[in-house]
């Protein structure tokens, strides 16, 4: 299966929070996306492997997703070597993106500035075919893709691009919602966490109006690249 864009999180939920709005937007448009998810998030203070593996199946259903994986990398832990680019690449591989998201290269959690890396490195490598994977017992073949972007997530990080989300914040805060363990409950009797305070969605809305004022949009949301982004027609620019 080829998709057009594919996302990668280091823990369910991190796609959600931060690029679900695009996802769904060019769902809406007729292209094709899927997430990968490389932890099962067990060092979550809130909830539990098995229920979030749970939630994320419930929320790749809001989103759409042709297809969610989980790469069952140890959370917390996980490096940036051969082992685990290699996992990454046959995923790159398998759906062959156009675009791929990832976490920034700089944020709260330590894991997200590695798993940021970690797919950035792999998808250069991906496109090398002196690299062996396999899926299903057959050699894949290399692929790059064209592009790959970084989305904001917990830390403010001034954007190189934004997308207008506008229209699709209701789908956005319903795929976050999907993992329920991991935010607002009034019954819950969990520890709370940054995510979990009852202003959270407040601050979801008060980020993507910010990312709006760079398109004059309402809603959107941003990402950052390490190549110039090169368009055919400047009018797309607006």
């Amino acid at each position: 299966m080829k998709l057009d864009i594919l996302a990668f999180g280091a823990h369910p939920d991190d796609v959600e929070i931060s690029c679900s709005g695009t996802l769904l937007k060019h769902i809406s448009m007729g292209k094709t996306a899927g997430v990968v998810d490389l932890t099962r998030g067990e060092l979550g203070t809130r909830g539990t492997p098995e229920g979030r593996l749970e939630e994320a199946a419930t929320s790749a259903k809001i989103l759409g997703l042709s297809v969610r994986e989980n790469l069952g990398m140890r959370d917390g832990f996980f490096k940036n070597d051969e082992e685990h680019q290699l996992k990454v690449i046959a995923m790159i591989r398998k759906y062959r993106p156009d675009v791929v998201f990832c976490n920034s290269l700089h944020d709260r959690h330590t894991d997200h500035g590695r798993a940021g890396q970690l797919v950035q490195d792999a998808s250069y490598l991906s496109g090398l075919k002196m690299i062996e994977t396999q899926d299903n017992n057959s050699r894949q073949e290399p692929w790059r893709p064209e592009i790959v972007l970084r989305y904001i997530q917990d830390q403010f990080i001034v954007p190189d691009i934004v997308v207008d989300i506008t229209g699709f914040m209701e789908g956005k805060i319903a795929s976050i919602k999907a993992f329920k363990t991991q935010f607002y409950d009034e019954s819950s009797t969990e520890p709370q966490t940054p995510i979990s305070v009852p202003y959270f969605f407040d601050m979801m809305y008060g980020r993507a109006m910010d990312m709006g004022r760079y398109a004059g949009v309402q809603h959107a949301e941003g990402f950052n690249c390490t190549r110039p982004v090169g368009v055919g027609d400047v009018t797309e620019l607006f």
